[in-house]
This record gives C-alpha cells, sequence and structure tokens, in this order.
C-alpha cells in the first residue's frame, strides 16, 4: 500500500458533507495524425465525440457501516465491482488497499485504472485540503459508478436480440448505458478512447468531490489553470496505468474537446512513473507547471458537416502496429522522416482548410449555404471543375488533401508491413467516398481493420427527392458484404471536453435501467 501524509493529526474540524458529484467526458476520433502525434514535431485532428463516460459519486447509502470504504461499480459489465479501504494512520498519512471481500465477489480482477486513479487523487486531496477534511469527506463511505454510452461497445448483439437492422436508426431503441451481458475483458470495444474518456471523467470526478478543485475551475478556456490540473492528473495516471508514457491525445481530447494536438515532452512524467511516488505530487502536476509544454489550439468541423463513425468487426492489435511502425521509422529513418514530413505537412493542411470553411461561413453564411446544398447532389471528383467560387473550391481542396493524407498512410503501412489501410478498408472507402457530398474520410488513430470515419455534407433544407449524403454511406455500410460494417449513433461534440453534470439527473439516467438504489 503507498500512503501520503498530510498536516499530522491536526484538530478536529468540522466539514459540511459533499453533495454527490457527477462528471462526463467525451471520446475521440484522431481523422489525422496517427503515429505522428507521437511526436512532438508533428500535431493531429482529434474530434471530440457526442459519446460521453460518466463518474457518479456519493456517499453510501446501503445502510451498511461503511468505514472508509469506496465501493466502484461499472453495472454495464459481469462481475464489475471492486471494493477499496482508505486508510488514515496516527501519523497522518492515506493509503488505499484493495478490500478482500473483491475475491470473494468473483470480481474480474485488479482494476488498474480505477485503483491508481483514488489512490493518487487521494494523495493530492490530502495536500489539498488536509488529513482531517479527507477523513471527514470519506468516513460515511463513497460509492462510485462508471458508465460509458453504448457507442464505447459494439451493439451487434443488442441489435440482434431486438431483431433490429444495424442501421443508426435502430440504436436508438437499445436503452442506455445497456447492459453489455459480459466482461470488461470480453467487451468489444469500438475504438472511441474509452479509458481515456473513463480516467478524465473518474479523475475529475474525484479532485471536484475531495475539493482538490472546484466545479467554477473548469472553463473553456484551453488556458486555464483548474482544467490543466485535471489534464495533467488524468495523463499521469492513465500513462502510470498503462505502463507507458503515451501521446495523450485521448485524454487531452477527453478534457478539452477537439483540439489540433502537439504532444507534451514524455520527460515532464519520468519521475512519477516509478514504484516510488514523491513526498508532493501537486508541484509536477499543478496547471501552473510550464514543463507540461503540449499545444492544444480548439477546433470544429465546418458548418453543415456531419462526422459519421462505423465500427468494423474484424480488429486490430493496436500497439502491435504502433510498435512495427516505430521499429520500421528506427530501421529506415531516412525514408521514414520523408514521409512522415509529407504527411505531417498534409495533415496540417488539412487542419487549415476545414477550419478555413468555418471562417467563409462567417464572412459569408448565405453563398456558403448555397455552395453546400449543390455539392450535396455532387460526387466529389465532380466538385473542383464544378465552380470557381471560394467555398466549392475549399471543399475540393479538403477532399483531395484526405486522399492525399490515405495515400501517405498507406505507403507507411507498405513498408513497415502494417495494415494500416487495408485493402479492405480501401475498397470500403472509396465506395462510401464515391457518393454525393462526402467530403472525405479514412481509418482513424493507427489504423486497421477496427473502424472508420466519414465527413459528409448536409443541406440546409431536406430534399424528400433526393437522399441526403448521410443515407448514402449508410446505404452503402447496410449493403457492404466484404466486412461486417456497424454505425455508431454519435457524431462531433460541440462541448468543450470534461465537464460537472447535474447529479440528479445522471442519478435518473442510472435508475432507468435498475443500476442505483434511490
Amino acid at each position: 500500500m503507498s500512503s501520503r501524509s498530510g498536516t499530522s493529526n491536526p484538530e478536529p474540524v468540522v466539514v459540511e458533507r459533499a453533495p454527490p458529484t457527477a462528471v462526463s467526458a467525451p471520446g475521440k476520433v484522431l481523422l489525422a495524425g496517427g503515429y505522428l502525434v507521437l511526436d512532438p514535431k508533428y500535431s493531429g485532428i482529434v474530434v471530440s465525440t457526442s459519446a460521453r463516460f460518466y463518474t457518479f459519486i456519493r456517499e453510501r447509502i446501503d445502510g451498511q457501516s461503511a468505514g472508509q470504504k469506496i465501493v466502484v461499480k461499472s453495472p454495464q459489465f459481469l462481475r464489475a465491482s471492486w471494493s477499496y479501504q482508505v486508510v488514515f494512520t496516527k501519523n497522518g498519512t492515506v493509503g488505499l488497499v484493495p478490500s478482500v471481500e473483491n475475491s470473494l465477489l468473483g470480481s474480474e480482477q485488479k482494476n488498474k485504472f480505477v485503483q491508481l486513479a483514488i489512490e493518487r487523487v487521494l494523495f493530492l486531496a490530502i495536500e489539498k485540503v488536509g488529513y482531517q477534511a479527507l477523513k471527514v469527506a470519506t468516513d460515511q463511505g463513497l460509492e462510485i459508478i462508471i458508465v460509458g454510452d453504448n457507442d464505447f461497445y459494439s451493439q451487434r448483439n443488442q441489435l440482434s436480440e431486438r431483431g433490429l437492422p444495424n442501421v443508426i436508426a435502430s440504436l436508438a431503441q437499445i436503452p442506455r448505458f445497456a447492459y453489455t451481458d459480459c466482461s470488461l475483458a470480453d467487451v468489444h470495444k469500438t475504438g472511441l478512447g474509452s479509458s481515456a474518456a473513463l480516467i478524465t471523467s473518474l479523475v475529475t470526478a474525484l479532485m471536484v468531490h475531495f475539493k482538490v478543485i472546484s466545479a467554477a475551475d473548469l472553463t473553456d478556456d484551453p488556458k486555464s489553470p483548474g482544467k490543466a490540473f485535471v489534464h495533467n492528473v488524468a495523463q499521469y495516471v492513465h500513462c502510470l496505468a498503462q505502463g507507458k508514457v503515451g501521446s495523450g491525445f485521448d485524454v487531452s481530447s477527453g478534457t478539452y474537446g477537439s483540439q489540433l494536438y502537439t504532444r507534451f515532452a514524455p520527460e515532464v512524467l519520468q519521475p512519477l512513473m516509478g514504484e516510488q511516488v514523491p513526498t508532493k505530487l501537486q508541484p509536477y502536476l499543478v496547471g501552473t507547471n510550464t514543463s507540461w509544454n503540449q499545444r492544444i489550439q480548439p477546433f470544429k468541423l465546418p458548418p453543415q458537416t456531419a462526422l459519421m463513425l462505423a465500427d468494423v468487426d474484424a480488429g486490430t492489435d493496436t500497439p502491435a502496429a504502433v510498435g512495427r511502425v516505430l521499429s520500421w521509422k528506427k530501421a529506415d529513418p531516412q525514408k521514414a522522416t520523408e514521409l512522415w514530413t509529407q504527411l505531417g505537412a498534409a495533415n496540417d493542411q488539412l487542419a487549415a482548410a476545414l477550419s478555413n470553411l468555418t471562417t467563409l461561413h462567417a464572412k459569408n453564411p448565405a453563398a456558403y449555404s448555397a455552395a453546400v446544398d449543390r455539392l450535396c447532389g455532387q460526387p466529389p471528383k465532380q466538385w473542383a471543375a464544378s465552380s470557381k467560387d471560394e467555398v466549392t473550391q475549399a471543399f475540393a481542396q479538403a477532399n483531395k488533401l484526405t486522399e492525399v493524407i490515405r495515400g501517405h498512410m498507406r505507403e507507411m503501412g507498405r513498408l513497415s508491413q502494417v495494415p494500416i489501410e487495408p485493402a479492405e478498408q480501401t475498397r470500403l472507402l472509396d465506395a462510401c467516398l464515391a457518393q454525393n457530398g462526402v467530403v472525405g474520410g479514412g481509418v482513424p488513430g493507427a489504423g486497421g481493420y477496427d473502424a472508420i470515419w466519414i465527413l459528409t455534407l448536409t443541406a440546409s433544407k431536406a430534399n424528400a427527392t433526393v437522399p441526403s449524403s448521410m443515407s448514402q454511406v449508410e446505404s452503402v455500410w447496410t449493403g457492404w458484404k466484404e466486412m461486417n460494417v456497424s454505425p455508431l449513433s454519435c457524431g462531433e461534440s460541440m462541448e468543450r471536453g470534461v465537464r460537472v453534470e447535474n447529479a440528479e439527473t445522471v442519478l435518473g439516467w442510472l435508475k432507468k435501467p435498475g443500476y442505483v438504489q434511490n
């Protein structure tokens, strides 16, 4: 058990009981920047999703004398309940010990992500609020419930059980936070960054609940010290649980929302990655620590566009793919640097092109809308020649850049012998991109067989005689035989990352599937 000191055995103080806390954080899609986001010389386009993870914290109400016991439940899964004892010592330290009942209750396994999140936030809390205040905040015990929106997990079985077709409209008929009827280890994830969204929501909820930060600290300002503090702690816990310092784009998106992301220097976390925990964590993680040098530029997709996502039932070992690409880069540095430079430039140009479209809309909304309505009736290969107006040419350029990026990614896959955009995915994407009003598409993140993304145009007014671009793409997915393509219902989130929710509203959602008592 790790432990941490606060003020040594201070005089008792009266602390008001904390009300329930609820926090949510979004998933992510890395549209451009796969592999390159590992290198601080390059940036990635990260879009946060409307699918979110929720953490709900309250004092235990089960009538038991809980002491300082924390029970964590993930009720969408089999055997997903973990119990921990918060231990306070006479010399003013705090620690966290897994309860013996975890094995007695048949809990699946040690949950490193959850345990480290609770333990390290307890360490921060005793530094910030002191021994006595933290002791009072935990003396009734805590119940923590963590759930994710359905899009984080494949819903094929849910649709099959209900006799529903595998289309977007059917997903609305599945209850929110649906039970998966499987263990955490066996669930089929859809690649939206569930572990990062979970950690971001859990860490933030604990920090708010224990008053390490206040809800008011979580402003939308990307330079907010409060949000930076949450970001740094979530990155720390996520990296510690994974056993390595990753690029961090998924946690950053969970904290700040859609963005152009350039990673932090891994060295900032190296002092915290060993078994020995420094005497004080706050100096390393506080939001004003300038050693955290990530660059975050808020981003959003252009008006009158819609992000479509699909889960492809094949699967890819992402860590293995990343390892093989990095091995190739080390073995052939000259070719790798040349290709990464070209790919990085194309990624930056795509980000600029998409941002320019937002600027064009602000300059002349009517002309922008008229151009989009016209392009909705044309396949993208016809756009450049169809009109010379600014908006049309800007969308044609964005389409061209997505194709350039796909070509570079396929070339990287060929050179590294990693199926970054496998031939099966190429055929599927090409079929989608042949439809009217499709701006671009690709395989997100590290690529492989897991998923695809498509960006479509949306007309200002529905035309009953002309199928929408989204419905045309969905028809491709529904009729595709080579692979099983399952749509997700989420799209781009307009929210700026992690947020504090109304606890009573979240409690109401949890009551509907029977996941909580009163």
